[in-house]
């Protein structure tokens, strides 16, 4: 399969009337391009960011997706991870309708499809009705590495669909209400069947994530070129919105710059988290399903703010605190930034970032927080370790272990930002809708930038919505396109 040259399609004159116009490269536009192409229309991508990083969060992710082969259990499973917060029927049915699809369709492009072995065998979300359809989740021989989105990307140079980098676009063309195409880079692109929003979420946008999600002090784990252009443009052409304050992060450590990388305790138990008030406010162990973990008996998005991991010399020297390349290959700082952390830890102690002292007074006083108090609550915490039973927030026996041999440490943790959920509402065909309720004429939404999920989610499910929605909007734009011609 090849590769398209980015100077190669900068160097030809722009084309700048398509059937389709597809803003976004990841997984939801290219899904989006290459159904419309199928349709039979002539499809223009455009993304904002050179070919070198564009694709956005698909390039970053594992590039998997989730896989079912019973669209009625997959719709009452999604039913039952939106609780409370429900999506229209008719969304829930195409989308489990679509993402049944998405591994057949994929291996009709050719795709190298392969069932993980070692990532997501099994639904995180077990407990709940309709969790039985969960198969697993497929990958394209392997996870991470950008893997998904270079297939893509080559799907689309296979069939000589047009895709223009550096080029962003700024604003939605419309007619009588219409959108019919948009200004990218300063000049207008008329789309005769549809436009698809394919951007991404919000993310990058500090305004937009202190507006709308309630964290504070997050850093990225996903792609900078997330900063909701698809969302303001949309909310220009009338656009309602959806489940804007879900979202995903999991435990984070700031590199000292935008994005960060992933803290994972899969080492030696002997840790706790701590707030700025020195005292001990979770059972650590609990699973971090996708953004959510298990808190007081429900389901609370988790972290949405800093505190420290406290541990000891055993947990430090049992492995990395944050996991290597060849295991979780996985987001901006290592795959494009090409961090690694070091295998011991010394490296981030030498460097500062992980403090270090011979007692828990001392640790205290480094991080700022009241001795006596941190004393305190690592007493307390050894006290549950001696009887093996966890009375303050039901740790498991088996992942407790005291914080006892010096020296001791302290990391901050932070909320690291892998992806937001809202975005403009959609119906069941990915058409945007008003706030009316009326579908926005000519105007179309796939991916993050307008996530099915409402609350909860399982692995994989990102990509498999992405390309299931995306496969709809390119299919009904470019069959719209065909019908005007």
């Amino acid at each position: 399969m090849t590769t398209p040259d980015p100077a190669a399609a900068s160097a030809a004159p722009p084309a700048q009337t398509c059937d389709v116009l597809v803003i976004g490269s990841g997984a939801a536009g290219a899904a989006a391009a290459l159904a419309a192409h199928e349709a039979g229309a002539h499809v223009i991508v455009v993304d904002k960011a050179p070919a070198a990083r564009a694709g956005g969060n698909t390039r970053l992710s594992g590039g998997g997706w989730f896989v079912h082969d019973d669209p009625a259990a997959a719709a009452t499973f999604l039913r039952a991870l939106c609780a409370d917060r429900a999506v229209d029927d008719v969304v829930v049915t195409a989308w489990a309708r679509e993402t049944a699809a998405n591994t057949a369709w994929l291996r009709g492009l050719g795709a190298p499809v392969e069932r993980s072995a070692d990532y997501h065998p099994q639904a995180e979300y077990a407990e709940l009705p309709g969790a039985d359809c969960y198969l697993g989740m497929d990958t394209l021989g392997g996870m991470g590495e950008g893997l998904m989105h270079r297939f893509l990307t080559g799907a689309l140079a296979d069939r000589g669909i047009e895709v223009r980098y550096d080029s962003q676009a700024t604003e939605l063309l419309r007619d009588d209400g219409a959108v019919t195409g948009a200004l990218v880079g300063g000049e207008p692109i008329h789309a005769r069947g549809g436009t698809v929003l394919a951007t991404g979420g919000f993310a990058a946008d500090p305004a937009m994530v202190a507006d709308h999600l309630g964290i504070a002090g997050q850093v990225l784990w996903g792609s900078p070129d997330s900063t909701g252009d698809g969302h303001r443009m949309a909310a220009a052409a009338g656009a309602d919105f959806w489940h804007m304050t879900n979202h995903m992060a999991i435990t984070g450590i700031d590199m000292g710059r935008d994005t960060g990388m992933y803290l994972a305790l899969w080492g030696a138990p002997n840790h706790l988290f701590v707030g700025a008030d020195g005292r001990w406010f979770i059972d650590e162990s609990a699973p971090p399903r996708h953004g959510h973990t298990r808190r007081e008996g429900r389901d609370v998005l988790f972290p949405t703010h800093g505190f420290h991991l406290i541990g000891d010399a055993a947990m430090l020297r049992s492995g990395p605190l944050s996991p290597p390349r060849q295991v979780l290959p996985v987001g901006y700082e290592v795959l494009m930034r090409g961090s690694v952390w070091s295998a011991d830890n010394r490296a981030e102690v030498d460097a500062g970032l992980i403090a270090e002292e011979p007692t828990i007074a001392a640790l205290a006083t480094r991080i700022g927080v009241e001795p006596e108090v941190l004393e305190r609550t690592v007493a307390r915490y050894n006290d549950y370790c001696a009887a093996g039973r966890d009375d303050g927030f039901g740790r498991p026996a088996a992942r407790l272990g005291a914080i006892e041999e010096g020296p001791f440490f302290a990391l901050p943790v932070t909320p690291l930002l892998g992806w937001t959920n809202g975005g403009p509402r959609r119906d069941e065909h990915a058409r945007v809708c008003a706030v009316s309720g009326a579908p926005i004429p000519g105007l179309y939404a796939a991916g993050e930038a307008s996530s099915t999920y409402s609350w909860r989610k399982d692995g994989g499910f990102h990509i498999a919505d992405a390309l299931a929605f995306g496969r709809i909007a390119g299919r009904i734009a470019g069959r719209h396109a065909a019908a005007r011609a």
